[in-house]
């Protein structure tokens, strides 16, 4: 697989930005005039389709525009992506709205996955290593077009209280990564080809387990990691006080 020339990178960029904004394949013409490209549409389908074949993009059959496949997501989050940092109050508001409940564990963990959903928009879920799964705004992910398939709605929702298919997805974590990513057919299940999934592997000391949402795969990935992090992170410091 060749690599990606500056300006098919440049594209790259453009179409995951608009397709995450927009949930619709992104059109040649829509890019040139709506990020003022110094090229023409026609050379941007030339350059789509040359990423199309390498693998980047796909081409929905009832459409002539493009979206990100999940190697052109990828690279944008490993290449490309800025990340946007939690605004100090709400990181304030968050950590005050956990530690008041420190001391029931059940009840942090309740708080924090509602806490995670509500600065997501997405389905959030937490486990402990014990059994324990929570879950909250399950009525998020109908924002997303992507969950306008029953069979997926369904599939995602049939996870949530299973703890050991929960427990098998977490266990897909790349060693070393504070955050993972997982995207589409990367999850292992049937129906999740739309779905993405960010998570993180959480351990105070006294208890452990791992935390993340369930989105579309076109999640806005540079807010959705940071805050998975933040999470994360502040569940390895209260958790302590158990």
């Amino acid at each position: 697989m060749a690599g990606l020339t500056e300006r098919q990178v440049h594209l790259l960029k453009a179409i995951v930005e608009e397709y995450v904004a927009t949930a619709e394949p992104v059109g040649s013409k829509a890019l040139v005039e709506k990020y003022k490209l110094d090229i023409s549409p026609a050379t941007v389908r030339n350059e789509m389709a040359a990423m199309t074949q390498e693998g980047y993009l796909e081409q929905p059959h009832t459409s002539a525009g493009r979206i990100p496949a999940p190697l052109g997501l990828r690279y944008f989050i490993r290449s490309l992506m800025e990340e946007e940092a939690l605004p100090v109050l709400e990181e304030v508001s968050i950590k005050q709205r956990l530690w008041n409940e420190r001391e029931d564990s059940v009840k942090m963990l309740r708080s924090a996955a509602m806490a995670l959903s509500e600065n997501t928009g997405c389905l959030a879920l937490l486990t402990l290593d014990e059994g324990y799964v929570f879950h909250a705004g399950s009525v998020n992910i109908l924002d997303h077009p992507e969950f306008y398939d029953i069979e997926v709605t369904r599939s995602v929702l049939n996870i949530l209280d299973k703890f050991d298919l929960l427990s098998e997805i977490f266990s897909k974590a790349t060693s070393g990564e504070e955050v993972n990513v997982l995207i589409g057919e990367e999850i292992g299940l049937a129906n999740f080809e739309p779905v993405g999934i960010v998570f993180s592997r959480y351990d105070s000391g006294i208890v452990s387990g791992s935390l993340g949402v369930i989105g579309p795969s076109r999640l806005n990935y540079p807010r959705v990691i940071p805050t998975v992090r933040f999470f994360g992170n502040l569940l390895k410091e209260f958790g302590g006080a158990w």
